[in-house]
């Protein structure tokens, strides 16, 4: 399998991080997307959305949406709840994730980041709904130890990467006691360093 991703995306490392964590063999090739390297006619070929990640399987097809890609490539595992209700509920916090937390905890973390924007110049509309994201998340958390109940899942890794770097979006995290214990708690479930 190729991972076609950018190591600075939160969305990208989700794939990267289940692929190790379930032991996958993979070539990451890193595609610089703001020099325009996911709009190559080439990489349209494999994603016509020209997004990363992007995953190529052994037989040539391929896989787009960071979300699709780690439910598909970890199905059947651990990260995976048997029970349908509890698969449901990641499923819900996955969805969540994409419409909720990541366009304001993502998007003012792109702009620092990738695009050199001074904390204090982020829109201050991004940055209120990005501190009601992480509010919701840490009064869930409050009651569990993961996103869904006592175990680690597919839920945690998608809400895993762009929290844990939310800081450097503007983002001060030392309020959220609660999310810091599980951003401590996921890392290790997926054999990660501390971010911190």
């Amino acid at each position: 399998m190729k991972i076609y991703g950018d190591a600075n995306s939160g969305n990208c490392l989700k794939v990267k991080w289940v692929s190790d964590r379930l032991a996958l063999p993979y070539t990451w090739i890193e595609i610089d997307t703001l020099k325009g390297g996911s709009r190559t006619p080439d990489f349209l070929k494999r994603n016509g959305w020209g997004q990363v990640p992007t995953v190529e399987l052994d037989d040539g097809r391929t896989l787009a949406q960071s979300n699709a890609i780690i439910r598909y490539l970890a199905r059947g595992s651990d990260l995976m709840p048997g029970d349908p209700y509890r698969a449901a509920q990641m499923d819900a916090w996955m969805f969540w994730e994409q419409n909720t937390h990541e366009p304001y905890v993502a998007v003012c973390r792109f702009q620092t980041v990738y695009l050199g924007k001074a904390i204090a110049d982020l829109d201050p509309n991004l940055v209120k709904r990005g501190y009601a994201a992480l509010d919701h998340l840490e009064r869930h958390l409050g009651g569990a130890r993961f996103l869904v109940g006592e175990a680690f899942s597919l839920a945690d890794v998608a809400l895993l990467a762009y929290t844990r770097v939310a800081d450097e979006g503007g983002l001060d995290l030392v309020r959220y006691p609660e999310i810091r214990r599980w951003i401590a708690d996921a890392e290790r479930g997926l054999g990660l360093p501390p971010v911190r």
